[in-house]
């Protein structure tokens, strides 16, 4: 079972509300520096990583495969309303909500809305 942290601290006067990966970077940030492991953080924080949502997957036969054209649907084995899954670097490290982005009707986003704990935990 995964687990999943929430940390909530209310921004101060004035102040814009953090996104969840911004606030997570802070806690690591401070983390760091409390416990002396890395001389220099800033040279962490800007290592990329890749960074995937995965809406579903799905496994069928080559032959099946072959067949799909155009227009061609492809049932996944997640569900509308379900959570989708963030993967960095092939690890799950959040879950969320797909949503349409508010400027750009066109466009989708996701809203984080668990933080998987530690060491892949919840990732199998």
């Amino acid at each position: 079972m995964a687990q999943s942290f929430e940390y909530e601290s209310a921004p101060a006067s004035g102040e814009a509300e953090a996104s969840p990966l911004e606030r997570l970077a802070e806690i690591a940030a401070r983390t760091a520096e409390e416990t002396g492991k890395f001389a220099n953080v800033d040279a962490i924080l800007r290592i990329p990583v890749t960074m995937q949502v995965v809406l579903g997957s799905a496994t069928i036969p080559v032959a099946n495969l072959m067949k799909l054209g155009r227009g061609a649907v492809v049932p996944l084995d997640h569900r509308v309303g379900e959570p989708v899954d963030v993967v960095v670097n092939g690890r799950i490290v959040a879950r969320g909500e797909v949503v349409v982005v508010e400027e750009d009707n066109s466009r989708f986003g996701v809203s984080l809305t668990e933080i998987v704990g530690p060491l892949g935990q919840g990732d199998t």
